[in-house]
């Protein structure tokens, strides 16, 4: 009987200190992530002009223009795709790319 009192306490003591470091303090954290956009809006793609067009010919020949965006700086954002590859650019109304 000693045996059986003294098994049972050796197991219980293990499975407690089994659940004491297998339950760790959870720790939230919270990420914001704020996006800075110059408030782009969307126009046709007739809308673009022709020097922006041009530019894009002659830098990405293959490139499928998808959706154009124009700011109030005149600069405009167009959504390409090129092979697999989607993206984006930018550029001044008069065909010079801007970085972004």
């Amino acid at each position: 009987m000693k045996k059986l009192f003294l098994s049972a306490t050796i197991v219980l003591g293990g499975l407690t200190s089994f659940a004491s470091t297998s339950t760790s303090p959870i720790s939230n954290s919270i990420v914001k992530t704020i996006s800075i956009q110059d408030e782009y809006t969307e126009i046709k793609l007739e809308e673009v002009p022709s020097a922006v067009t041009d530019a894009l010919k002659k830098a990405y020949p293959d490139a499928v223009l998808s959706k154009a965006y124009k700011n109030a700086a005149s600069q405009y954002k167009l959504d390409v795709t090129v092979g697999d590859k989607v993206g984006s650019v930018y550029a001044n109304a008069d065909g010079t790319w801007v970085k972004k």
